[in-house]
């Protein structure tokens, strides 16, 4: 489905935060303009790479639990970005053949290379909604063409409720995504962190003010209220390299990045 509202030509005149993150993950789906923006930011933080690809592997480990430990099937990713190493479907239907993954972005170039690169399984299935996280009703009635909505399903929120830049509209987007959805299912949420590191505020400032559309990073506090009502998943709402890490990897440092899990009772 297009939603008349969020149908836009591909704008290779301004950086897109989604090819900003796939150069930043070393893909190949960018244009200079997203390579000068993602240097000028490295330039002043380095760490937005770690904090890029600790974000990708929480992702993994969330899904992962989801499906080996919450028995989840149904996957509704909000905000995708391009497809790059282990995506949600990937990760899902790799453990779960049968899983049924609706993929929301609203971007032209995302949802050209989704609908090319990202192929489901023979069991379950992969569906791409062209629709903006403004609007989740849009989100919703789409969704359900490929998913049970009565049946429990993984909210999936990565990176995306920081380009909302109203708080309480933020909440309330959350609000109504989980809200449509029955007990036993799950939200998942991680974004950028106030209050952790001021050369990551600054370096994200300069990028605000670069004509891409901004960004903005909450307090934890902010990141948490999300799973208001909801029971969450331990350790809870933490740096997304301090959530499960992998067994025998190395002790994760903080970033300025958390998220965490929580199920709706």
């Amino acid at each position: 489905m297009t939603d008349p509202a969020t149908h836009q030509k591909i704008d290779t005149s301004v950086p897109h935060s989604a090819r900003i993150w796939n150069y930043w993950l070393g893909g190949k789906d960018n244009y200079p303009v997203d390579e000068e923006a993602g240097d000028a930011y490295t330039a002043v933080f380095p760490g937005i790479v770690t904090i890029a690809r600790g974000s990708r592997a929480f992702l993994r480990r969330t899904i992962t639990y989801l499906v080996n430990e919450a028995g989840i099937r149904q996957f509704l990713d909000v905000g995708t970005g391009l497809p790059t190493a282990e995506n949600t479907h990937e990760v899902a239907q790799g453990l779960a053949p049968e899983a049924r993954i609706v993929y929301v972005d609203n971007d032209p170039m995302v949802l050209a290379h989704a609908r090319a690169l990202l192929y489901s399984s023979k069991e379950g299935a992969t569906a791409y909604i062209d629709a903006d996280v403004s609007r989740p009703d849009v989100i919703l009635e789409s969704a359900a063409r490929t998913l049970d909505l009565g049946r429990p399903t993984a909210l999936i929120l990565s990176n995306i409720l920081g380009h909302v830049a109203d708080y309480e509209q933020a909440r309330s987007i959350v609000d109504r995504l989980v809200g449509a959805l029955p007990s036993g299912s799950y939200l998942m949420v991680n974004d950028g962190s106030l209050g952790i590191d001021p050369v990551f505020e600054e370096a994200q400032e300069g990028y605000n003010r670069s004509g891409a559309v901004p960004y903005n990073l909450r307090t934890v506090e902010q990141i948490a209220s999300f799973f208001d009502g909801l029971e969450l998943v331990e350790p809870g709402v933490v740096p997304v390299t301090q959530w499960r890490p992998d067994p025998g990897s190395p002790a994760p440092g903080v970033v300025a990045e958390h998220g965490g899990l929580a199920r709706k009772p």
